[in-house]
């Protein structure tokens, strides 16, 4: 074979991990002659990371043909494993299942144990948490991880090992899984490790503690996988799906620019790879960005998009309703979506937009039940941060319910929490509830300060729909219930101008100033204009 053949430049690219190079080269070798086995895989995952899982099928399928004439039936399961994998991740169901049959078959026909079965158990472990059967899942996994120490192949124990993480933290027992899922992880740190095992368990690892809110661990990995996609700048699937997680991730900790910068890659990334599911979810973040921005008609939009790519829309789309003032859609909305939904920790990310908009519509009973199945999932699923939303939650039910002092020892221990995950949205709409309760209970001066600090939280975000909900209760500046009219009046009075001054410059009457004049001495607890105008100067309003 001469050095510079197609084949042996195809070789080296995938040892370089150019994958472009790699899948043009071994397909031209291929035009030229049959492909060994080992060169067949390696043009199959060229194929896959430039985003032609039609070429990874077809050559796979090949190879499967013919080491089933060959009589290697282990190698033709393998083949077959792993063709119904990728049918898979399509949504293939169907198609799947059929080539899952067919490895089956073959090898049952083999006889003898391979790390080819470990890879089929691995696979009807995947199909398993599919269908919501964590404990099947987990059986099936621990059978591939030992077939993998036995036969010594590090792709199946590091993704069989993630699988079985997974497992575990779908039967609730997430410091085991997340134990398993950091193992796996460590298990793919070498670039010997087969690049799609390595994406798929990067991806999965990620998504995983995302679901039980371990903020710290996917923010980790993804900076680790952030780093992987960018030794390999042409390889298209992954690289999106590492995009989608920076989005989420530079989302909560308050960069909704970069966000959306990311998010918008993101989609148009998983669109080339093919990768709807992926696709759907930036679209559903950049759904998120715009409703927080307050710009309903574009999350509106977003949240369709991400429907019509197999995402439920829900709970952002609910959101933008509430914030459109419909309250009723916006519960039938969640109480369709709370019906369908059986996975906790997916119900988790329901209940707060329940609660949400219960309090709404002054059903402080439906908060309370949706409160409380989320904290209990919270403390069934030893999730820690998932604890900290309940706990936000739980200060808001106990104010709306007129408990003020129950409602400040959640809503802190809620705002630590959010401070330790540098979260400055979830932490000012903390603050806000914090400010509302020290007004129940009569601490103004407190309660001064917290909005202000919400306030300001909110603008250095942009998040123009909270700073209106603030404005519209009268407490965007800190003056604690006041309407826009009655802090006008304040301010006049507190510049030293007599009723008759104050009415002459609003264009109202004598009579309409004294009233607004006494509804201020009532809301902020004083009795002379003396001690209102100190107010207004305390508080920032004159």
């Amino acid at each position: 074979m001469a050095i510079g053949s197609p084949l042996q430049r195809g070789r080296d690219a995938y040892a370089r991990r150019a994958w472009t190079e790699a899948f043009q080269q071994l397909s031209a070798a291929r035009a030229l002659r049959p492909l060994a086995p080992a060169d067949c895989w390696r043009l199959a995952v060229a194929a896959e990371l430039v985003g032609r899982a039609d070429v990874f099928i077809e050559v796979l399928d090949g190879a499967h043909r013919l080491a089933e004439e060959a009589g290697d039936l282990a190698a033709a399961a393998h083949c077959a494993v792993w063709i119904a994998l990728r049918w898979a991740r399509s949504g293939e169901s169907a198609r799947a299942s059929g080539w899952l049959a067919r490895a089956r078959r073959l090898l049952e026909h083999h006889g003898a144990p391979c790390a080819g079965a470990g890879y089929l158990r691995l696979a009807e472990a995947q199909r398993a948490l599919a269908g919501g059967d964590a404990s099947a899942a987990a059986v099936a996994s621990a059978e591939a991880v030992s077939l993998a120490e036995r036969f010594g192949d590090d792709d199946l124990h590091a993704f069989g090992l993630y699988v079985h993480g997974l497992a575990h933290v779908r039967q609730a027992r997430v410091t085991d899984g997340m134990a398993l899922l950091d193992e796996a992880m460590l298990g793919i740190a070498s670039d010997e490790r087969m690049p799609i095992v390595t994406g798929i368990v990067y991806c999965g690892v990620i998504a995983a503690c995302r679901d039980v809110h371990a903020y710290g661990r996917a923010r980790e990995w993804t900076a680790a996988l952030t780093t992987w996609c960018e030794r390999q700048p042409d390889m298209v699937p992954f690289a999106g799906t590492c995009m989608v997680h920076r989005a989420e991730i530079l989302l909560l900790h308050g960069a909704w620019n970069e966000a959306q910068t990311e998010a918008t890659l993101a989609r148009e990334r998983c669109a080339r790879a093919g990768d709807r599911r992926e696709a759907a979810d930036a679209l559903y973040t950049l759904g998120e960005l715009h409703r927080l921005r307050g710009q309903l008609p574009e999350a509106e939009d977003a949240y369709r998009q991400a429907a019509h790519a197999g995402r439920d829309p829900q709970p952002g789309l609910a959101l933008v309703r509430l914030a459109q003032g419909d309250r009723r859609t916006a519960r039938a909305a969640l109480g369709r979506a709370l019906q369908e939904e059986r996975s906790p920790l997916r119900r988790a990310r329901l209940l707060p937009a329940v609660i949400e908009a219960s309090l709404a519509s002054e059903d402080a009973e439906a908060a309370r039940v949706a409160c409380e199945e989320l904290e209990h999932i919270a403390e069934a699923y030893e999730a820690g941060a998932l604890r900290t939303v309940s706990a936000q939650w739980r200060g808001a039910v106990e104010l709306a319910s007129g408990d003020p002092t129950a409602a400040l020892v959640a809503l802190r221990s809620a705002w630590r929490g959010f401070q330790a995950w540098d979260a400055p949205y979830p932490s000012a709409r903390t603050r806000e509830l914090i400010g509302r309760a020290c007004l129940a209970l009569g601490d103004r001066d407190s309660a001064a300060l917290e909005l202000q600090a919400a306030r300001e939280g909110y603008a250095a975000l942009g998040a123009t729909a909270d700073l209106a909900r603030l404005e519209a209760h009268g407490v965007a500046d800190g003056d604690l219930g006041l309407t826009r009219r009655e802090r006008q009046v304040l301010r006049l009075v507190a510049a030293g101008a007599s009723n008759k001054a104050v009415a002459a410059e609003l264009g109202v009457s004598e009579r309409t100033v004294e009233r607004h004049l006494s509804n201020v001495f009532d809301k902020l607890g004083v009795s002379s204009r003396t001690e209102a105008a100190a107010f207004a100067f305390r508080h920032g309003i004159a």
